[in-house]
Order: structure tokens, then C-alpha cells, then sequence
């Protein structure tokens, strides 16, 4: 979690990753930070994140963001 908290700090250095839960919602990530995050979490973790992935639900919070990390690595 604390690698991907890094690469999330690295795009946002101002929001508070672990407590907001409303990043798309509320277009703190918007479109190019999505794929730069995909980009980085596919190299970082080993994963491939697939269209199919690319929904608000799995990149609203950092949580959602890990959990999918964790189940594509499963």
C-alpha cells in the first residue's frame, strides 16, 4: 500500500490518499492521471490493469485502488 500511496502522492501531493474515498467522483483523478496511474502501477506491481479495470469504482480510493492491485495479482 505504501508504494502505491507514493505513486498517488506523486500525482496529488496535496490530497490526502488514505482518506478520501471520492477521487473520480469528485475528479481529483482525472483521465491522464488514470492512465499515468495504470502505467505506473502495471510496471511497479507486475499487473496488467485491462479496459475492462477502468471503472469509477475500482480508482475512487486508494483502498479500491490496492484491492485491485491485490486481486489482479492473485
Amino acid at each position: 500500500m505504501e508504494e502505491l500511496l507514493a505513486i498517488l502522492k506523486g500525482l496529488h501531493p496535496d490530497v490526502d490518499f488514505e482518506k478520501e474515498d471520492r477521487l473520480v467522483e469528485d475528479m481529483i483523478l482525472d483521465s491522464f492521471d488514470i492512465v499515468t496511474l495504470v502505467a505506473e502501477i502495471n510496471d511497479k506491481f507486475d499487473v496488467e490493469i485491462l479496459a475492462e479495470h477502468l471503472i469509477p469504482e475500482n480508482f475512487n480510493s486508494a483502498e479500491a485502488i490496492y484491492n485491485l492491485i491485490r486481486e489482479l495479482e492473485d
